[in-house]
């Protein structure tokens, strides 16, 4: 059996740069057709990942993947739903749904919230929290699961965070806002499951990004990977190891499920 159904085509959201990156390129490797997608067109160049988009596109070309990028706010709904059209007529339809856009950014798309805790947020800071992460992934998957449904195949993966598990005591509309989308996939996958479509979550823990380097103090105790020791960073092509197990057919039994990869940083007794 190949690891991907044959014509399968993926749409990761904030696949321009980063761990949307890893993972596109993980499912391309495997034979995938990509449809990258990021917020707008130099959004590669923030972390100096890319000059734009169309760089990465021209990238993946190189490596042999069938490709098309296209750009839209995953909360604006109307500017979403032509981006997934654009990516379907150019490949066909979508059979991997990665929602990986999002993250721990403020409303002025420049940085974490100040202050970012639970009662200090701002509103603004909220909305645009929630917005990037949990009404993102919904709408997103509004615009691309029901043609899996009628097509009875498909692969949803969602990806969240470890602090979603846990409580936590800065980032908290962040940590929030995974766990909906954690939940949100759980009900998800009951939907979907008579059809034969699997929705299920990755919870990555910290990840050696170009945006997690950039704006956080690291440990240069875990940036060692050909240490034995677990307790590190992880890489991002070890979450989109993870991400393509769970989009291949050796998941094709397995949904609802969350699955740390994180080194077992959040190991606990059930």
């Amino acid at each position: 059996m190949p690891l991907l159904p044959s014509n399968s085509v993926a749409l990761v959201t904030g696949s321009g740069r980063g761990l949307g990156r890893a993972i596109a390129e993980k499912l391309a490797d495997a034979g995938a057709a990509i449809i990258l997608h990021d917020h707008r067109p130099e959004s590669p160049a923030v972390f100096g990942e890319a000059p734009n988009l169309d760089a990465v596109v021209a990238q993946f070309r190189e490596r042999g993947a069938k490709v098309v990028g296209v750009t839209a706010d995953v909360a604006d709904y109307e500017a979403m739903k032509r981006a997934v059209q654009a990516g379907e007529e150019a490949l066909g339809p979508i059979t991997i749904l990665v929602n990986c856009a999002g993250g721990d950014i403020g409303a002025s798309g420049k940085g974490k919230p100040d202050p970012n805790d639970a009662l200090g947020i701002s509103p603004e800071d909220l909305q645009a929290i929630f917005n990037r992460n949990l009404i993102g992934t919904i709408q997103v998957c509004k615009l691309v699961v029901p043609g899996m449904l009628t097509r009875k195949r498909g692969a949803i993966i969602n990806i969240a965070s470890v602090a979603a598990l846990f409580g936590v005591e800065r980032e908290v509309a962040y940590a929030v806002a995974k766990a909906g989308i954690t939940h949100y996939t759980r009900c998800l996958a009951i939907e979907c499951r008579r059809a034969g479509v699997r929705a299920n979550v990755i919870a990555p823990g910290p990840t050696k990004t170009a945006r997690f380097l950039a704006t956080r103090v690291v440990d240069p105790a875990k940036m060692d990977e050909t240490q034995p020791s677990l307790d590190r960073y992880a890489n991002p092509a070890e979450v989109a190891d993870a991400t393509l197990f769970l989009a291949s057919n050796l998941a094709r039994f397995v949904t609802g499920q969350v699955l740390a990869v994180d080194g077992g940083m959040t190991l606990h007794p059930y």
